[in-house]
């Protein structure tokens, strides 16, 4: 049976650029500059012990499954909402039996065993000399040695692209976990010490009980009208939240922040699966504050809902396998993940693998995309954060700044507009972010006593730090030096996914911008593809910004319990609209949203995202993320901006009965 690729539109970069990533391996923890990886030489001389691969299938029929997608979220098609089971989606799209057993009896021939854990998944055992021989690759070891707040540690990656056998090149559309280096970031941000806002209860908006830097997801609910829903008796009862996340988490911690703003919730409420063996003991260095705040955020604004979080250790064969198991049990009705990693790093990187028939590159960015298809298929709702880089992802995520812009910095690398895998991806509704409006107050001395560097923003706002440039130059600081650059809403255009459906006419999307080049210590590493229609994020936002942020409590493996303040990042919105997402359901009758981002761009091109008291959406007009600029209506900085969430509820309620 023929498989119909779905419209992922490629590119190729310089071939390389793999030596050069593998030699600047990618920090497991945020912000962290990277010492260059050591080649400790080749894996199968090293280590005769077993590994495992995931090895992805492909949809006979991605083709059908995007247009069933579409049908289902169109209202007045007669499929509109009639949303498949697990069962009914094996059934319909899943490779035949026949393929996965061809699959399995090929692998096996090179002395790999091989076991189906989901419908487009099977899990490959074997020892690294088979692995090389079956993918035709040659693993080595790496070494990357203790740097800041992170511990050394080894991954095993190949040394060049893999190759699919020819028996079952129809069938396979990635192999990951030939390269389990960790590298995807969780989308948290803390204020920098350099320029911290102090607590300010003079510039909170009116709608909050405490000061930005202090909120709580009490305080978001009044900011963003959800306490009409709670009004009705609304607090997501009957519904399930997914949290894929990368970390392990302290689960008395949700607890405790619950627990603090007098919410009632199921003490049996959280459900932990680990998956592939899941991520080990909690600790700073891994991300635990990411699992902490997506759990107390979206838990914390559906405090009816249960709550499963599908935790797996940070590699590319769990990025697939997590995705894969959330989506196989069907039991959450929302999801949301708040890690990722520029968009073409994840394309040329995460294990892509070559079809040596057709000659065309595929990989994990496919893989996922197709489990996506099939959990809004299944009415299954994603959200992923869009990225703290604003609109240059790469150079927040890797992290790494022009020549002389950071004093003593041994690698270097030019400013190239990007955006942030997975919430790149069409299937997915991306969560962008915003700066609240008010006084904010700044200290300029150690004491922190007055005089204070004073900003008033007057509106909400993209949220980008380009505002605290006058304070970074008080400071005698620049903007890099200062921390701010290029911090904010991730935004901008894919120049990996062509603009979506739900996007073609909408104004104000860009295309993709000239003379993007990655230049990565003085060499050109990849050539960006030019004005490329490409899919625009984010989708939506709520505030992101951590001066007008949040509280954390938090359990930390090095100082113990606290409660954190000034923390944002997107990571926060991506939880938020997942735990929004549970009340919508429940008053909708217990009903399955599904794919968000239909509905939501079916308002705007109704034009009912005007700033009324009645609109369900309200544009972000002003700020920027350092490239894109706030306007009336959509922009690759904030998307199509914040939602009411009462005034959302009923749209969608009006929809569902039209």
């Amino acid at each position: 049976m023929k498989r119909v690729s779905h419209n992922v539109k490629l590119f190729c970069g310089v071939f390389s650029a793999l030596g050069a990533i593998l030699a600047h391996a990618a920090a497991p923890y945020p912000n962290e500059a990277t010492p260059k990886a050591l080649d400790t030489g080749p894996l199968a001389q090293a280590a005769n012990q077993l590994m495992s691969v995931t090895v992805a299938l492909g949809l006979p029929d991605t083709a059908g499954a995007e247009s069933l997608l579409k049908s289902l979220y169109s209202p007045g098609d007669p499929q509109f909402h009639k949303f498949l089971t697990a069962a009914q989606f094996v059934a319909r799209f899943a490779p035949p039996d026949a393929d996965v057993a061809q699959v399995i009896a090929n692998l096996q021939k090179y002395g790999l065993t091989a076991e189906k854990t989901s419908a487009t998944t099977l899990n490959v055992t074997g020892r690294p000399a088979a692995m090389e021989r079956a993918f035709a690759v040659s693993l080595h070891s790496y070494a990357v040695p203790a740097h800041g707040n992170v511990p050394g540690y080894t991954f095993h990656a190949p040394s060049s692209h893999p190759t699919i056998p020819a028996e079952i090149s129809a069938s396979v559309v990635a192999v990951a976990g030939l390269d389990n280096q960790p590298h995807l970031r969780p989308h948290f941000r803390a204020a920098p010490q350099t320029a911290r806002a102090r607590p300010v209860k003079s510039g909170a908006p009116a709608a909050t009980g405490n000061p930005p830097g202090l909120l709580t997801v009490s305080d978001f609910a009044s900011l963003y009208d959800v306490t009409p829903l709670y009004s009705k008796g609304v607090s997501g009862s009957g519904r399930t939240l997914g949290i894929l996340t990368f970390a392990a988490l302290t689960p008395s911690d949700p607890f405790a922040y619950w627990s603090a703003l007098g919410l009632t919730v199921d003490a049996n409420r959280l459900h932990i699966v680990n998956v592939d063996g899941g991520p080990g003991a909690p600790s700073d260095a891994s991300g635990s504050v990411e699992t902490t705040l997506d759990v107390e955020q979206s838990g914390g604004i559906a405090p009816g809902a249960k709550i499963i979080v599908y935790q797996a250790p940070n590699t590319n064969q769990a990025f697939v396998d997590v995705l894969a198991v959330a989506v196989e049990a069907n039991s959450a009705q929302s999801l949301s993940i708040s890690w990722g990693f520029w968009e073409w790093y994840q394309n040329q990187e995460n294990s892509p693998v070559t079809d040596p028939i057709t000659g065309k590159t595929v990989g994990i960015t496919q893989a996922f995309h197709e489990l996506l298809v099939r959990a809004a298929i299944q009415g299954q709702t994603a959200f992923a954060a869009s990225g703290d880089g604003g609109a240059y992802d790469i150079n927040h995520d890797w992290p790494c700044f022009p020549v002389g812009a950071i004093p003593g910095a041994t690698t270097t690398c030019s400013l190239t507009l990007s955006v942030d895998y997975p919430g790149s991806d069409p299937a997915m509704t991306a969560a962008g972010g915003t700066t609240l409006p008010g006084l904010q107050e700044y200290c300029l001395n150690a004491a922190c006593t007055p005089p204070y560097y004073d900003v008033n923003i007057a509106h909400e706002r993209v949220w980008g730090w380009d505002y605290l440039d006058g304070l970074c130059a008080v400071l005698g600081l620049t903007r890099y030096t200062c921390g701010i650059f290029p911090v904010g809403s991730g935004g901008g255009v894919s120049i990996i996914y062509s603009l979506p459906s739900y996007q073609v006419d909408l104004e104000g999307t860009r295309r993709s911008e000239p003379k993007q080049n990655w230049i990565l210590d003085g060499v050109l590493t990849y050539s960006l593809p030019a004005d490329f229609r490409g899919r625009n994020v984010p989708d939506v936002s709520f505030n992101a910004d951590p001066d007008t942020g949040y509280v954390i409590y938090y359990t930390s493996d090095v100082s113990g319990f606290s409660i954190a303040s000034f923390y944002g990042g997107t990571s926060f919105v991506a939880p938020q609209l997942n735990g929004v997402t549970a009340l919508l359901g429940q008053y909708l009758d217990d009903s399955r949203i599904g794919f968000l981002n239909y509905p939501l761009y079916n308002l705007a091109s109704r034009d009912q995202t005007r700033s009324n008291t009645g609109a369900p959406l309200h544009p972000i007009a002003y700020g920027d993320n350092w490239f894109y600029h706030g306007r009336n209506g959509y922009n690759p900085a904030a998307g199509l901006g914040t939602m009411d969430v009462a005034n959302f509820a009923k749209a969608l309620r009006q929809q569902e009965n039209n």
